[in-house]
Order: C-alpha cells, then sequence, then structure tokens
C-alpha cells in the first residue's frame, strides 16, 4: 500500500467503507467504536448489522508490523460472529480480490518490507514455539534486532576491507596508493581477527541457547537395582520407569521430558550397569560382567552412549546390606570415571533410610576418601544422600527436592551468559552453521594475507574473494542482499 494515498482509495478504506458506510474513519492509531454492516446493505432496522460493536483501528504504513496499511476489527461474540465478519470483509468492494492471508503471510510481508530480518523472525518463531520460561527468554532476547544489525555491521566492514583491496586490484596502475599490498592487507587482518573474535563468541550463545530450545539432556547412570528408575519416577512426578527388585528390569532407555524451574530436560533412565570393576565397598563381585547375557550387554552398551550424548550425568550408588548383617555402599567404578568426563556430573547415594544417620555418615566419608578422591573430576565432590523410598510430601525426607534444586543450579551454569551478552541466546543453529561458513572463509583470508610474512607473495585477488564469500554467509543470515556486489563494492570505492 502507498501510504500517501487518500483513505478511501486504498484497499483497506474500502474495506471501512464498505463496513461503516456514512461514517467518518477513525483516526490513525485511534480506537473508534464502529457499527459493521453488511455492505451495500445498511439500514436503520438493524436486520443487516454483523457487530454492532466493533472496535476499529487504522495503521497508515511504513510504520506498522508488516511495513504496509493495517486495518484491525476487534469483534465482540464467538465463531459465529467472526465467521459472519469476514465473511463480510470478502463481499467489500475493492479494485482486487479480498483472500485470506496464507501461513506465515503477514511475517513474510514483514521481511519483504524490512520490518524484520531473517534473525527476528527465527526468534518470533522460538517465541511461539517457547514452552519454559527460559526458552521465552532466550527467543524475546533475539528478537531485539541486535543480531541482525551485528551481523550487518560485520558485512560493512568485510565489504570495506574487500573493497580497498579491489581498488588495489583494478587501479593500482592509475591512482596512486599511500599504503602498499602487504601494508593493506595486515589493516584488513585486524578487522578480520576481532570478527572471528566476535563469531567464537556467538557460537558460544548458540551451544548455549541450543541447550534451552531442545532441552538439556540428562542419564541417569548406575549399577543394576540402585534406583534409578525410582528416582527418575520421583523427579518426573509419573510411573515413566517400571519399577522392581529383580536387577536389570530396564533393558533399554526410558526417556522423559519435563519443565525444572524453566528450564526444559529430557531424562533418559538407562540399563543398570555391571563390569569387572562393579564393586562394593569392602566387598567385590567378581562374577557380575560373567552373568551378564547378550540383551543386558546391548543395554549396558547403550547406557554409555546415552552418557556419552548427555550434557549432564547423575551418577546413583546405593546402600546395601551384607550377608554379615554390615552395609555397604555398591557402585560401578567405570560407570563413575566415565561420568567424571561430562559437562556436569552428580553423585548421589540412594536407600540411605535402611542405615542410621552415624553409620551413613561413615559410609559416605569411606565411599568419599576410597572411590571418588582417585578419580580426577570427582575428587571434590560431595555426594547427594537421597531415598525415593523416604519421598514424600513436602518435607523432602528422601533429599530429592535438594537434588532438584541441584540440578538447576547446573542448568544455569551450563545456559548461562554476561550480562552484556544475553542476547547471543538468540543465536540460532542455523545462524551459528552460517558463522562457522563464514569463520572458515575468514580463516583462509588469514592465511592468504599472513604469506606476506614470509618469502610468498599474497594472492590480493584470492583474499578478496575470500573477504566476499565470508560476506555472502553474513548477508545469508539476517537475508539483507548479496554481499560485495559490483555496485556496493563500487560504491565504497568512489567513497573513498
Amino acid at each position: 500500500m502507498t501510504p500517501f494515498m487518500p483513505f478511501h482509495q486504498v484497499q483497506e478504506g474500502r474495506v471501512y467503507h464498505g463496513l461503516c458506510p456514512n461514517k467518518a474513519p477513525p483516526k490513525p492509531r485511534f480506537a473508534g467504536v464502529r457499527t459493521l454492516f453488511e455492505p451495500g446493505l445498511a439500514d436503520l432496522s438493524g436486520a443487516n448489522i454483523v457487530d454492532s460493536d466493533a472496535l476499529v483501528l487504522y495503521f497508515p504504513g511504513p510504520k506498522t508490523v508488516t511495513g504496509e496499511d493495517v486495518l484491525e476489527l476487534h469483534v465482540h461474540g464467538g465463531p459465529a460472529t467472526v465467521k459472519a465478519v469476514l465473511s463480510a470483509v470478502r463481499r467489500c468492494p475493492s479494485s482486487t480480490e479480498i483472500r485470506y492471508a496464507g501461513p506465515g503471510e503477514f511475517t513474510r510481508r514483514s521481511f519483504l518490507n524490512g520490518r524484520l530480518d531473517l534473525a527476528q523472525i527465527e526468534s518470533l518463531g522460538d517465541t511461539l514455539a517457547a514452552e519454559t520460561e527460559h526458552q521465552r527468554r532466550a527467543a524475546v532476547r533475539g528478537n531485539s534486532g541486535t543480531l541482525g544489525k551485528t551481523y550487518d555491521s560485520w558485512r560493512d566492514q568485510l565489504l570495506l576491507g574487500r573493497g580497498e583491496i579491489e581498488a588495489l586490484i583494478d587501479f593500482s596502475e592509475d591512482q596512486h596508493f599511500d599504503e602498499s599490498p602487504a601494508e593493506l592487507l595486515t589493516n584488513v587482518t585486524r578487522l578480520t581477527e576481532d570478527i572471528l573474535h566476535s563469531i567464537g563468541l556467538h557460537k558460544l550463545g548458540s551451544q548455549r541457547s541450543e541447550l534451552l530450545r531442545n532441552g538439556i539432556r540428562i542419564a541417569l547412570l548406575g549399577p543394576p537395582n540402585a534406583g534409578k528408575s525410582s528416582l527418575m519416577n520421583q523427579i518426573v512426578g509419573r510411573e515413566a520407569s517400571i519399577v522392581s527388585a529383580e536387577a536389570g528390569t530396564t533393558r533399554d532407555i526410558v526417556e522423559a521430558s519435563l519443565d525444572i524451574r524453566g528450564y526444559l530436560c529430557s531424562f533418559a533412565d538407562t540399563a543398570g550397569i555391571r563390569t569387572k570393576t562393579s564393586e562394593s565397598l569392602g566387598h567385590h563381585d567378581g562374577t557380575a560382567a560373567s552373568t551378564i547375557g547378550a540383551i543386558e550387554q546391548e543395554g549396558i552398551r547403550r547406557a554409555r552412549q546415552k552418557a556419552l550424548d548427555s550434557d549432564v550425568i547423575i551418577v546413583l550408588a546405593s546402600v546395601e546390606a551384607t550377608e554379615s548383617g554390615n552395609h555397604r555402599i555398591s557402585y560401578d567404578l567405570e560407570t563413575l570415571q566415565l561420568a567424571a568426563g561430562a559437562q556436569q556430573c552428580l553423585v548421589a547415594v540412594n536407600k540411605t533410610d535402611i542405615v542410621s544417620p552415624e553409620s551413613l555418615e561413615l559410609l559416605i566419608q569411606d565411599f568419599k576418601s576410597s572411590v571418588l578422591a582417585d578419580i580426577d573430576g570427582l575428587s571434590g565432590q560431595e555426594p547427594l544422600t537421597i531415598s525415593c523410598k523416604a519421598a514424600a510430601g513436602l518435607t523432602d525426607a528422601g533429599g530429592i527436592h535438594e537434588l532438584t534444586e541441584i540440578l538447576a543450579q547446573s542448568f544455569a551454569s551450563l545456559t548461562s551468559l554476561p550480562d552484556d551478552m544475553q542476547h547471543l541466546l538468540g543465536v540460532t543453529e542455523r545462524q551459528s552453521q552460517l558463522l562457522s561458513e563464514c569463520e572458515r572463509h575468514l580463516g583462509d583470508f588469514m592465511a592468504e594475507a599472513k604469506k606476506s610474512d614470509s618469502y610468498d607473495e599474497p594472492d590480493i585477488v584470492l583474499a578478496a574473494e575470500h573477504l566476499r564469500l565470508a560476506g555472502l554467509r553474513l548477508a545469508s543470515i539476517t537475508g539483507r542482499g548479496e554481499s560485495g556486489d559490483v555496485e556496493e563494492v563500487l560504491g565504497v570505492i568512489f567513497e573513498k
């Protein structure tokens, strides 16, 4: 729509006068109450009234959500009223056909009219799909437009550097240049190093925002019958896993998703792991591995792979009674060593309700000094003591609430960024992939430019091409233009 045209000549004006004949239109951006009639059938009897108290607003472009003129009708009533108004709108006199908007058409028009860039549109999609509080916050930060402006700024800088190099290539015989090719490449190299550093930060933001979007993956590991399924059911709040005293009940991976303190999480209850190093303090079960069947072996293999793919690992040990009437802590050493290499690892000791607090403290101290102290990454960790059997109500008798709070803290450490970098949580996987490609081309430029430090002569034509390809990747992120086309490059050259 053209904003300078009289209101009655634009599409929205024709629709308004069709629904509200003989009634002055509302002032732009001011709400007015109007009676909506069937187009061409208005009378005083009210038989042809569609809505007697509709709220009407007119927004002239280009300062609208789509950049075009917008007429909003806020009607009263149920689906029948809405259907009647939409039917009346389509019968209004118009120079073109009035139709329903296609899926995403308003957003597409916003992009084509320069109101939104592709980065903002991706964040808008994330906002609509957000299920947790932290997903919503990340999407809002990405919708601010800061990311698009940053990428456009990088692209302009690369265009400037490329323009200077192209000028040297094309006009060196006709013009006098104060800088040699080596000096010029050195100046552009400094600019490129700054952009490469910023790209690294943006990729870090993408990694953390992906955890918020896709969910933080948590694996429950431990020997058979340690209580992994019971713990998962306690945290999830439903019977996601089958609980049985029989060892090896869980043969495959059972997964469940939930919201913990605003973080989307995906819990995986894995098969109990038994190996030749499955031990108990004061007792070694040397026959454990010999009784493992083929199905259980496959379950253990999948459990280990799930652990490697997880962001957080909870390793379960358990207090068990011995034949002599004493108690020990049952654990699997290889599982502890595997978990120690995870981004975040928690060690929990289950079934603490079967011993006295004094005995439990001695067992835990012995476990820390005899086992955890010898494993890199776990030597300073304090095991959490829980009891899935005792967990009930709000008293947290089993320590499950404390475990959940510590999990939430670990989620925060995995996804947090400094205050001045919060907008980087809006970086999507698509943007990160394009940034990686841009980074690769800038790295190629750096390699070519640094030949001036050696006996090799840098190829400035090839260097300029690397900058062009890097700029193209940045333009693909925002959808604004094609980086380094001839007109822009010449504009930079002649401006200088």
